[in-house]
């Protein structure tokens, strides 16, 4: 990679880098259920095909109910699944929105994030209340969801996608994400830079 190519675009992840993730947290509410296997089927680092699926859109919102229950609990009702599955989500610190608006004044800034139908509604309302934003996707030049999309982290095909949209080079793009495998995965996308964020140092 040329040292001399300058950065003219940024793709951001939303977990761990923008809204601050505990994803134990999830799994201490479904543990608090008696679900006491859950953290063997997701976290961070690695999770099962059912949360992939889920997060291409390939699971409606029931479908992923319907098999958290058929894993655990029949008895389980949508509204305990959505707390215990919604537990991750934290907050947004005003200045990492403060962050984004300066860093447009200077760069094409775009977000890529693996998400599902159930967390989408879940923080777009969390950035209403805590954080006045409306239209979340309205504070990047692009906004991509996994679920929307059909294409996730760290599949090259997911990066390629984006950056392609916006006429965006690898080379020329600065990745930031909380997840070192898709990190790995940007890399392989092509020339492009990236960093592995701790969550919340941004």
């Amino acid at each position: 990679m040329n040292a001399q190519v300058a950065i003219d675009t940024i793709l951001l992840d939303l977990g761990g880098v923008l809204i601050d993730v505990d994803y134990h947290a999830s799994a201490r509410a479904f543990h608090a259920l008696g679900f006491e296997e859950f953290d063997a089927l997701y976290s961070q680092a690695k999770q099962d095909h059912l949360f992939d699926g889920f997060e291409i859109g390939a699971l409606s919102p029931a479908q992923f109910r319907d098999r958290i229950r058929q894993l655990f609990r029949q008895d389980l009702t949508d509204r305990e699944i959505d707390a215990c599955w919604n537990a991750m989500l934290g907050s947004v610190p005003p200045q990492r929105i403060d962050l984004v608006h300066r860093l447009k004044e200077r760069y094409q800034v775009l977000l890529l994030r693996n998400t599902n139908a159930i967390h989408v509604p879940a923080f777009t309302e969390i950035l209403q209340r805590e954080n006045g934003v409306a239209d979340f996707k309205g504070l990047f030049n692009g906004a991509y969801y996994s679920c929307e999309m059909g294409l996730r982290k760290p599949d090259p095909a997911a990066f390629h996608h984006v950056l392609e949209r916006h006429g965006a080079k690898p080379e020329r793009t600065l990745f930031i994400d909380d997840s070192l495998q898709h990190v790995i995965g940007a890399r392989t996308a092509g020339s492009m830079r990236s960093t592995w964020n701790s969550p919340g140092r941004m």
